[in-house]
């Protein structure tokens, strides 16, 4: 039963990071479609390009919670079998970030997984927490640059797990997680890595998402009657 419950657990992290957050809040709040703007990706940076801050933090909690929720439950619906499984908890992170950047419900293209490999992160070790925020945001405020700050943890976390199993005080089967949405990470962000050797790559910018505007009606004078009136729409 524990085995059936494993695979089921996995499969279903898969699902959970599948569900295209980004997409639903800016289509809620904008009517726009995020993977038309900016670099097409689902995840928190696109989403603060399309739709604003306020989005934006949504969508990276969101984020988050598919990951730390796929570690819960599989802790959960596993441990009642009686066992610990460092094994499935960790794989059932990894799946939710392949689920995240393949999304089966939206033709598998999705972001970078950085958000929701943070969620199993910390679900996984939760002192991960305050290592990886202040570090993280420290490094995207110094270069300006998401992706760096996405780079930075995404090789920090196998590094951390690592060190921990090495102390004797952490799981070793935690190093799947950690390599693993790594590697995912790093080659979702390629065309980032080839505009940063390149100084081409856009820094981040918090301001209101762009919005086209009607240009002003101009007012006509008819000659018949003198009196002004305004170009259609005008009211």
């Amino acid at each position: 039963m524990a085995i059936f419950l494993s695979v089921v657990m996995i499969a279903a992290s898969y699902l959970i990071g599948s569900v295209p957050m980004g997409l639903m809040l800016v289509w809620l709040a904008t009517g726009r479609d995020v993977r038309q703007v900016g670099s097409g990706r689902t995840g928190g940076t696109n989403t603060l390009r399309a739709a604003g801050p306020w989005v934006a933090l949504l969508t990276i909690l969101a984020d988050l919670g598919k990951g730390f929720l796929s570690v819960w439950l599989a802790r959960a619906v596993v441990g009642t079998q009686g066992v610990e499984s460092p094994l499935v908890e960790s794989l059932a992170g990894l799946m939710a970030v392949v689920g995240h950047n393949y999304p089966v419900f939206i033709r598998f293209k999705g972001g970078a997984g950085t958000m929701t490999t943070g969620g199993g992160a910390l679900a996984l070790w939760p002192w991960n927490a305050p290592i990886l925020i202040p570090l993280g945001v420290g490094v995207i405020a110094l270069t300006g640059h998401a992706s760096v700050g996405s780079i930075t943890v995404a090789v920090l976390i196998p590094i951390i797990f690592a060190v921990r199993a090495l102390a004797g005080v952490g799981p070793w089967e935690h190093l799947i997680h950690g390599i693993g949405t790594m590697v995912l990470t790093l080659w979702a962000l390629r065309p980032n890595i080839k505009r940063l050797w390149e100084g081409r790559e856009r820094r981040v910018i918090i301001s209101k998402p762009h919005l086209h505007k009607q240009a002003p009606q101009r007012a006509e004078v008819h000659p018949r009657n003198g009196h002004n009136s305004y170009n259609n729409h005008s009211r």
